[in-house]
């Protein structure tokens, strides 16, 4: 990516399984090409369970430091510039100490394996992803292992960005574009526009009561979003970037994970700002029910006006 890179220094925190190696590969892939600064952290749990994830925990500082640099010795030997960090301090909240030490290092983008295909992915997205991302982390990328547990490979194709119409709204384009680029990938850009019946909260309170003048608003949203993608496929393709781009109808969450499916997408990039409503589809309760089911990388980012 140059030395015009989004992002020059990864947070990667390790609990010493090889399911939370599975970040090593994308960490590698992305470093090498932005020349950033990747810190391997370890977080000294209080009261930790024995094993974790079927394999000896981690449970002192000496412990923790010669495992990291034998990770770390792999990643230099690709030419990655790698620190160790282990926090011996003990902790109960490992998501607080983690999202801590990603604001005093300043790093700009953390990378965490989600740890199986389970319902505890969409409770790691909540107390770790969607807090650091609120709390003011700007970007996180979550990688999701096999069913073996090994790690997947990092050779970006295609990209799939969700957007929802609003500018401001879109830090995730710049983000898409430049790792494009970096890969000579793909970028496939969706909409996702509701239909009467998908509506949810408020919005779907007012179809009930104003059907027509409801699906009237929403039939007009859909024109919109064609100028607004035709607008943006224009910006990808001045920048050298293949580019597609289409409008969906329905729920967002699952008509994105439908089109990664279909599209064999490699990694999605998308903004969460926890808003609602036509302006903002991609709220952040989205964002999480794309987390809790994704089986591919998933960059997720804060989105612009949010502390």
């Amino acid at each position: 990516m140059a030395q015009s890179a989004v992002y020059k220094s990864f947070l990667v925190p390790l609990d010493g399984s090889r399911l939370a190696e599975a970040v090593l590969p994308a960490t590698a892939s992305l470093a090498s090409r932005s020349q950033a600064l990747v810190t391997l952290l370890h977080v000294i749990e209080l009261r930790a369970p024995a094993t974790i994830h079927g394999e000896r925990h981690l449970t002192n500082a000496a412990e923790a430091n010669s495992y990291l640099e034998k990770v770390a010795s792999g990643l230099r030997a690709s030419g990655v510039m790698v620190e160790c960090h282990v926090h011996d301090d003990g902790e109960y909240n490992v998501a607080q100490c983690i999202f801590e030490h990603a604001q005093e290092l300043k790093c700009d983008l953390v990378i965490m394996c989600t740890h199986g295909h389970s319902g505890l992915r969409g409770l790691l997205f909540v107390s770790i992803a969607q807090k650091t991302l609120q709390r003011g982390a700007q970007s996180i990328l979550l990688v999701f292992p096999h069913e073996d547990g090994s790690a997947p490979p990092f050779n970006l194709q295609r990209i799939l960005v969700p957007l929802d119409g609003v500018v401001a709204h879109e830090p995730a384009l710049p983000v898409a574009i430049e790792l494009a680029s970096a890969f000579q990938a793909t970028v496939h850009l969706v909409l996702v526009i509701p239909t009467l019946a998908t509506l949810s909260g408020g919005q779907a309170a007012s179809g009930m009561l104003l059907p027509t003048t409801t699906r009237a608003v929403l039939e007009l949203a859909q024109q919109e979003a064609r100028e607004y993608l035709d607008q943006i496929l224009v910006q990808c393709h001045s920048e050298g970037v293949n580019a597609t781009a289409e409008i969906l109808r329905g729920d967002a969450a699952p008509m994105v994970l439908r089109l990664a499916e279909h599209l064999n997408i490699d990694l999605i990039v998308m903004a969460s700002h926890g808003r609602a409503g036509l302006d903002a589809l991609l709220a952040g309760s989205v964002a999480a029910r794309i987390a809790g089911s994704m089986e591919r990388a998933l960059l997720l980012m804060r989105a612009e006006g949010r502390g």
